[in-house]
């Protein structure tokens, strides 16, 4: 199928360890009270069945008193006989319970201790590792500080530690261990000021933030407040799915032996999965897709920059608490999402590769931009936590204008595996670069700190044009919402005058050449929808997710609606599931080996045919070593390399929606 020291693995918002400590004593104590009814009950049935035994033996030996003759006295002395043994077995299983009574009493007391003991010692360990991370965080801001003295006195050109060159062993970095520093820094400007003089004064250049917009902050709020929901809803969606079952599965008894493995190769059941599959999540990337619609609309490409980068971000915020794992396609299976009617939008992804997975994304509008991606996913478990790098590059392409751009994602990862409550972050750096105006907006995602003053999930961004000036700043959280400021000025602070000592001190000159921006008041530019009620019994599903899997008529026989377990696991029959999720893995590992073996008939035929001059070829030519063993072909798209960056790529050919409107899927194999 499709975290560093858990010590400092610490959730953004932790619910507190006395919470947990108080739910789990008040399972205890219910659990201790069942148990103390059941033996209760016990003890009435111990005396019921004296009583009444008791009473039957009486009642026998009345009627052996008789003295009947024949063969009704010989009837009764057999059920005598019995009702004796019967009670002599009551009796032992009576002294057995009375006794087994007796050992629960005396040894409930000494295991309510025995809990509270073991609860205090877990206690006490966690102060610990608590201390033991503060202490390792001080120890390693002493010694960067004291390497980058020595580095600046020593040199002023050489890159400091971590900057010059890679880790070692970047698997094991410690996400939370240090707090970074900001790249640059906002100040408010003067509303008034690009009223008066552009002299240079306070050390400040002239460097006005002049695109062909007025230099007010209204152009990318006024297109804000505007609709783009031109069309209303044709058709009700679902707002609610069949709650969660509560199945409980240690995560760690799984995955313990999977360490350093490509999670997409380890066999997970679907008490891990959430009931969609990683098409469907892809498609939720069009969540917020009125940012692209705003985008289209604006007339200054620094704006639809904003706007693109702020699409960006707003991915990420349907995976603050969607800790569950997508079903991992199958080879071929697609996914559809027409929303044109009411949105404008019709989108198709399709899974072209299964090892390594990767799927192609395509989306067009009306209103007048184009959407496309093709996504490796490359996963690691690294034993305290696993990290999720999705390679390859998203395009979106506007009509107005001809504006090209392209971005990455960043890397996310889950934490706690081990101990804790598991929760998600993401970290790393983006770059959406407009190829065809050469602008760039530069974004950072901050690694959650434990020990940061800042917001957690910080995303901060500087949009600047092909000469490298800045125009907007935007800021903000990837789960909550983004702002952008319009730049009016900006500085580079100057390090002259400042000792050795006071460079060292302060962290050296580099730090205090920070470029200043000073900026208009800022506005929203993106903000998160709220969740649907009762979300957490529902994986924490948007409103849109709640709709991807909901079965509709006259789609492709290998979309993800018609997959039979991730069906049966929305239902709530996980077990049907796990069973059915078997069965189509097993069924897709035989048809790829069906694959392979064609693919060897025709290479050796192809070999016998030509002579041994092919086979020298073999080993000398590259293009023939990487011909592939697997025959596959995408259905819906062709395989070429990217003409903008170069990278093979999956791009649409044509045809599926046309296949859909006269209901021709005669291409589409039998994959479920």
């Amino acid at each position: 199928d499709s975290g560093d020291d858990f010590s400092l693995s610490c959730p953004p918002a932790p619910h507190g360890q006395n919470a947990a400590a108080a739910s789990q004593n008040s399972e205890v104590q219910s659990t201790l009270r069942t148990l103390a009814s059941k033996v209760e009950d016990l003890s009435t049935c111990n005396d019921l069945i004296s009583k009444h035994g008791s009473a039957l033996q009486r009642s026998l030996s009345e009627l052996d008193s008789l003295r009947l003759t024949g063969e009704a006295g010989d009837k009764i002395r057999q059920v005598t006989e019995r009702a004796t043994l019967f009670r002599i077995t009551s009796n032992a299983m009576i002294n057995a319970c009375r006794d087994f009574l007796a050992l629960s009493l005396a040894h409930s007391k000494r295991w309510q201790k025995a809990l509270q003991a073991e609860r205090d010692q877990r206690i006490r360990l966690e102060e610990t590792l608590e201390q033991l991370a503060k202490q390792h965080n001080n120890l390693e801001r002493a010694f960067r500080g004291n390497s980058q003295s020595n580095t600046t006195l020593d040199s002023k050109g050489s890159a400091g530690p971590g900057k010059g060159e890679a880790s070692d062993d970047d698997d094991n970095e410690f996400f939370d261990a240090m707090e970074e520093a900001p790249e640059f820094i906002t100040v408010p400007a003067d509303p008034q000021f690009h009223k008066r003089s552009s002299s240079n004064v306070s050390g400040f250049n002239s460097e006005m933030g002049s695109d062909d917009q007025s230099l007010n902050e209204e152009p990318l709020s006024a297109n804000q407040d505007s609709p783009s929901l031109d069309l209303v809803p044709v058709k009700k969606r679902r707002s609610r799915i069949p709650d969660k079952p509560n199945y409980s599965l240690n995560l760690w008894s799984i995955m313990k032996n999977c360490i350093g493995k490509e999670l997409s190769k380890i066999p997970m059941p679907v008490n891990f999965n959430e009931p969609i599959s990683m098409l469907q999540r892809l498609s939720e990337d069009l969540e917020y897709h009125e940012l692209l619609d705003k985008g289209a609309k604006s007339g200054s490409a620094l704006e639809q920059l904003c706007y693109v980068a702020a699409f960006s971000i707003s991915s990420y915020s349907t995976t603050v608490h969607r800790t569950g794992k997508p079903f991992n396609p199958l080879l071929g299976e697609t996914y559809e999402l027409d929303r044109g009617p009411e949105s404008g939008y019709r989108s198709l992804c399709e899974q072209v590769c299964h090892h390594p997975p990767a799927a192609a994304h395509h989306v067009i509008s009306s209103r007048g931009w184009t959407l496309r991606q093709e996504i490796t996913v490359a996963s690691k478990f690294r034993g305290k936590y696993i990290s999720i790098m999705p390679l390859g590059t998203i395009h979106a392409i506007f009509e107005k204008g001809n504006n090209h751009y392209t971005w990455k994602k960043v890397t996310t990862t889950v934490h706690n595996i081990i101990v804790g409550k598991l929760w998600i972050d993401q970290s790393g750096e983006i770059d959406v670069v407009n190829h065809t105006t050469g602008d760039r907006c530069h974004l950072k995602f901050a690694p959650y700190s434990y020990f940061s003053r800042d917001v957690a999930r910080k995303v901060t961004g500087l949009v600047t044009d092909k000469d490298g000036k800045a125009h907007y700043v935007l800021s903000g959280t990837w789960d909550e919402k983004m702002e952008f400021s319009r730049v009016m000025q900006s500085s580079r602070g100057s390090s002259s005058g400042c000792s050795a000592g006071a460079a060292g001190e302060n962290g050296g000159a580099e730090a205090r050449q920070k470029t200043v921006y000073q900026t208009l008041k800022a506005r929203e530019i993106w903000h998160k929808n709220p969740l649907p009620e009762r979300a957490e019994t529902m994986y924490f599903f948007t409103e849109l997710a709640l709709t991807l899997n909901e079965a509709e008529e006259g789609v492709a026989p290998t979309d993800s609606r018609q997959r039979p377990d991730q069906r049966l696991m929305e239902a709530g029959r996980w077990d049907e599931a796990n069973a059915e999720k078997q069965r189509l893995e097993e069924k897709q590992r035989s048809v790829r080996r069906e694959r392979e073996r064609e693919a060897a008939s025709l290479r050796t035929a192809s070999q016998s045919e030509e002579g041994t001059a092919v086979e020298e070829d073999i080993f000398t030519d590259p293009a023939l070593k990487s011909v592939p063993h697997d025959s596959h072909k995408a259905l819906w798209f062709d395989r070429c390399d990217d003409p903008i960056t170069g990278e093979p790529v999956h791009i649409y050919n044509g045809g599926y929606w046309e296949a859909k409107d006269t209901g021709t899927w005669e291409g589409c194999g039998d994959i479920f």
